[in-house]
């Protein structure tokens, strides 16, 4: 099945190793929708919502070439179903993926939505013509970075690590996941041929930047990047970036920034020519005496994983 990159099998056990699970709408031994879901425990509270570093789960369902009204409603029927088919809950949070836009039938059945932006180059067939697409001031850093560093593709995960905890270290934080996390997220990727990561270098050896992108045959992600705070001035973060959608030309047909609600990380993205793709953040909570503590913790745990590695 074609389910999208982070609701991939795979993905969710190197991401959340025996804490996945999915509720399925089977007909007559046809898959028509799936939900995929992690689950754990916090305040005693049983919690399904994102695992870290994963953009987008929510449901996916079977392709109908029918009529507008009659996809509507089996799009209700389905997603009804894998309502009904979830573990019981306290709390529910996913950011769906962009080919779901209709979430009606969540809001029926007492769920709530946000709309999320993330920022996507759609087609990388014209290299020149994403180039010309670029900020000016973005050009003028990817060219001054090219007379200060080289990018080279070969140095390993404990030298990326490096330049993202400095990152967080900047801000006052500590890596919000594990390193044997991305160890173990790091190692499956490379059993998928999916994942490649630039570093900017100088001549004296130090490293100024770095990202880390993964792909399907859909879409490029900028999953992480990282980068030495006293040697921002040089531009390599976005030359790391311009090598990265390059290099995702050869393998795939967009790239997707995975966006960020953080006004200036926003900005960044922008500026390399990408277009906003919105998405819906959609949750549930069946406890009302946990509601309002939820909120909070759920925007400070959304600028950790999407903001902190920028």
């Amino acid at each position: 099945m074609n389910f999208p990159f982070f609701s991939q099998s795979w993905w969710l056990e190197a991401i959340a190793p025996g804490a996945w699970g999915e509720v399925l709408v089977e007909k007559g031994g046809t898959l028509y929708a799936r939900l995929p879901y992690v689950s754990r425990r916090k305040w005693g509270l049983r919690i399904l919502d994102m695992p870290p570093l994963t953009q987008t789960l929510g449901p996916w369902l079977r392709p109908h070439a029918g009529k507008y009204a009659s996809r509507l409603g089996e799009e209700k029927e389905l997603m009804t179903e894998l309502i009904e088919r979830l573990p019981p809950f306290d709390i529910f949070q996913q950011r769906f993926h962009p080919s779901i836009t209709n979430w009606l039938p969540f809001y029926w059945k007492g769920f709530e939505q946000t709309t999320r932006y993330s920022y996507v180059i759609e087609k990388l067939t014209d290299l020149d013509s994403i180039w010309e697409g670029l900020e000016k001031s973005v050009r003028t850093s990817i060219r001054k970075a090219e007379k200060e560093v080289i990018v080279r593709d070969d140095l390993g995960l404990d030298k990326f690590v490096g330049l993202e905890e400095m990152v967080f270290k900047r801000q006052g934080r500590a890596l919000p996941y594990s390193v044997e996390l991305l160890e173990r997220l790091d190692q499956a990727c490379l059993a998928h041929n999916c994942r490649r990561m630039f570093f900017a270098e100088d001549a004296h050896g130090s490293l100024h930047a770095a990202a880390y992108i993964i792909w399907d045959d859909q879409s490029a992600y900028y999953l992480m990047g990282g980068g030495d705070p006293e040697l921002r001035g040089s531009g390599a973060s976005s030359l790391c970036l311009w090598r990265a959608i390059k290099f995702a030309g050869s393998v795939t047909s967009s790239f997707d920034f995975e966006g960020s609600m953080l006004e200036d990380v926003e900005h960044f993205f922008r500026a390399f020519g990408a277009k906003q793709r919105p998405y819906f953040d959609v949750r549930k909570i069946n406890s009302t005496l946990v509601g309002a503590a939820f909120d909070l913790w759920l925007r400070t745990r959304h600028i950790y994983q999407r903001g902190g590695s920028r």
